[in-house]
């Protein structure tokens, strides 16, 4: 199996912590090392064989670092396109130097896992599954919670017994929360984690039948012989994530089910649940940080300025050169929209 991490992201979920210049990816969030740096870890599991792909104004961050990984092994995008873009590089670029036979697996750089033998193993299965059947394999997570912020896959009938494989009914996108509860209590979904195996053969078949202008992409990419040509090919890609372009129209699709834990970490709920809490709930990170009657909330510092937080509960409270932001946690999915207004021109 090869590997390909894609490693982008805009910065803006939880904002001031990450920024455009250096997003969530890039942060160590649990003292531990980056996100980056522990998929690197977890692809290890799988694989000798890694790939990068990130844009060309983390590219030094990328290689700072993993300084481990050769140049090569680094796709840089000239500038940001979504996924399907990434993807495409990603194929490309495997594809110079490795079997088109042989799978490969996408990760996501921001994803927070602990159980790295439950990841091995389901990746493992999908690799097997998609090797033999020549087909595109996904791995979604359980879900636990009626979260309103994934999208998520229906499984429909039992496909292989023994490595418990479905076949994918439907996507269904960001439900409100009484219909994510539904999703919950039927016990037919997944989180849509976007994970994907396949060989370069079975993708560019895909392609072919159901995106021909994704196709084209590769091709034309392929057919760019110099840096420049590449980079002007690629600026001229436009920016759709990889499920819209591709893999919500694929028809014979296979799932399977995490045996791992996973998070996102999109919003600052979700960071809480990853990281160590007190008696009260509350988890402090940084100095000169004052709490009183202050339960279930996430407080970090990362500035020299004193914080000090009295008398409330479920928030995020977060101080840093870039921003300061406080924040009910159950509301933490509006922080992106949110940061982004501090962009705009002044009329």
């Amino acid at each position: 199996m090869i590997v390909v991490i894609i490693a982008g992201g805009s910065g803006t979920r939880l904002w001031p912590l990450s920024t455009p210049e250096f997003p969530k990816h890039l942060l160590a969030l649990n003292g531990q090392g980056s996100l980056l740096q522990n998929t690197f870890k977890r692809a290890r599991s799988l694989s000798n064989k890694i790939y990068v792909v990130t844009d060309a104004s983390h590219a030094h961050h990328v290689k700072s670092q993993l300084p481990e990984l050769g140049e090569d092994f680094i796709i840089i995008e000239p500038a940001r396109r979504g996924t399907a873009s990434c993807i495409v590089a990603g194929i490309e670029r495997v594809g110079r130097h490795n079997p088109t036979n042989e799978p490969i697996a996408f990760l996501a750089a921001d994803h927070y896992i602990r159980d790295v033998d439950g990841f091995r193993h389901s990746f493992k299965v999908a690799e097997k599954v998609s090797k033999r059947e020549g087909r595109i394999v996904l791995v979604g997570a359980e879900p636990d919670y009626p979260a309103e912020g994934f999208g998520y896959i229906e499984k429909g009938e039992l496909f292989d017994e023994d490595a418990f494989v479905f076949n994918v009914q439907q996507f269904k996108e960001k439900p409100n929360y009484e219909l994510a509860k539904k999703y919950i209590k039927s016990n037919r979904y997944l989180w849509n984690c976007g994970y994907f195996v396949a060989s370069i053969d079975t993708f560019l078949a895909a392609m072919q039948t159901h995106a021909p202008a994704l196709y084209e992409e590769y091709t034309r990419l392929q057919a760019s012989k110099t840096k420049k040509a590449y980079e002007e090919t690629y600026l001229g890609f436009d920016s759709i994530a990889i499920d819209y372009a591709l893999i919500e129209k694929v028809d014979n699709l296979l799932v399977v089910p995490a045996a791992f834990d996973w998070m996102d970490l999109g919003s600052y709920g979700d960071l809480h649940k990853a990281v160590e809490s007190d008696r009260q709930g509350n988890h402090v990170a940084g100095e000169s940080v004052e709490l009183e009657d202050v339960s279930n909330s996430y407080v970090r510092n990362d500035d020299s300025r004193p914080v000090a937080v009295i008398g409330l509960d479920n928030v995020a409270v977060i101080n840093t050169p870039n921003g300061i932001l406080v924040t009910r946690k159950d509301l933490a999915q509006k922080v992106g929209d949110v940061s982004k207004r501090f962009k705009k021109e002044p009329q």
